[in-house]
C-alpha cells in the first residue's frame, strides 16, 4: 500500500479504521464482548466517538497513551496528530425518530485527511436535516459509512436513501446483523436489496487518487475479522 494512499479497515459493527501515512484513526470502537463480536485489532491516534452508547464508545479499547480522543463532538477541529493535518466536522443527527427524545443524538463525522475524506454516520436513526445533510455531504466525499441494520438507526430502505443523496464515491454499510452479534438488527442483504444495485466485497478499501472517481456511487463490503 501506498503511503499516500488512504485506506479503511471494518472491525464489526460500527468500527472502522482509517490509515494515512503514520497517521491510525479510529472510529466507534466496540468492546467485542459486550456484542458478541472479537475485539477491534487496531490502536488509534485519532479517536472519535459519536455517541457515548456501549457498541460506540469503547475507547480505551483501542487508544494509546498519547491518543486524541472526541467524543460527541460538535463543531469544526482542525487538529495536526503526527505531524498530520486531520480536519474533523462534527454534525449533530437524532438517534431515532422522535427528535433525540428515545436514544439521544449522535455525532456524524466528515473526516479531511489530505485530498481525501470520509463520512461516518454513527448510529443516526432518521433523516437528517437539509443543513446537516449539506454540511457533511459538500463537496463530495470519497467514502460513506452509513447503518443499515434497522432498529436503533435507519431502516435499510432509508439508509439507501440517504446515501444517494450524499452522493459519496463509496458507500461502505455498517452497523448490521452477522453471525454471532447479539442485536436485534437485520443483515446487510436487506439493505443491498433496497439498493437494487452491485456491491463488491474487500479486505480493505484503499484509496490513491481521484481516478476512482464515478458518476455512481459503489457499494463496498468490507469484511470484518
Amino acid at each position: 500500500m501506498s503511503s499516500s494512499c488512504l485506506v479503511f479497515k471494518f472491525h464489526g459493527h460500527a468500527c472502522v479504521s482509517a490509515h494515512y501515512k503514520d497517521l491510525t484513526i479510529v472510529v466507534d470502537p466496540h468492546d467485542g464482548a459486550s456484542l458478541g463480536l472479537s475485539p477491534p485489532a487496531v490502536k488509534g491516534d485519532l479517536v472519535l466517538v459519536t455517541h457515548d452508547h456501549f457498541d460506540h464508545n469503547a475507547v480505551n479499547v483501542v487508544s494509546k497513551p498519547d491518543s486524541v480522543v472526541l467524543e460527541s463532538f460538535v463543531g469544526e477541529k482542525r487538529l495536526s496528530v503526527r505531524n498530520i493535518d486531520v480536519t474533523v466536522l462534527g454534525v449533530r443527527v437524532p438517534h431515532d425518530k422522535q427528535s433525540g427524545k428515545r436514544r439521544g443524538w449522535v455525532s456524524a463525522y466528515r473526516v479531511s485527511i489530505g485530498e481525501f475524506s470520509f463520512i461516518h454516520l454513527g448510529d443516526i436513526g432518521d433523516y437528517p436535516s437539509e443543513d446537516a445533510l449539506l454540511k457533511l455531504s459538500q463537496p463530495r466525499p470519497d467514502v460513506l459509512f452509513i447503518p443499515v441494520g434497522g432498529f436503533y438507526t435507519i431502516e435499510p430502505y432509508e439508509a439507501w436513501d440517504i446515501a444517494s443523496r450524499v452522493n459519496p464515491i463509496f458507500i461502505v454499510p455498517i452497523h448490521y446483523w452477522v453471525r454471532g452479534l447479539n442485536l436485534p438488527i437485520k443483515p446487510v442483504n436487506d439493505f443491498l436489496l433496497a439498493a437494487k444495485t452491485g456491491k463488491e466485497e474487500k479486505e480493505v478499501l484503499e484509496i490513491c487518487g481521484k481516478e476512482a472517481m464515478a458518476e455512481k456511487p459503489k457499494i463496498i463490503l468490507l469484511k470484518s475479522p
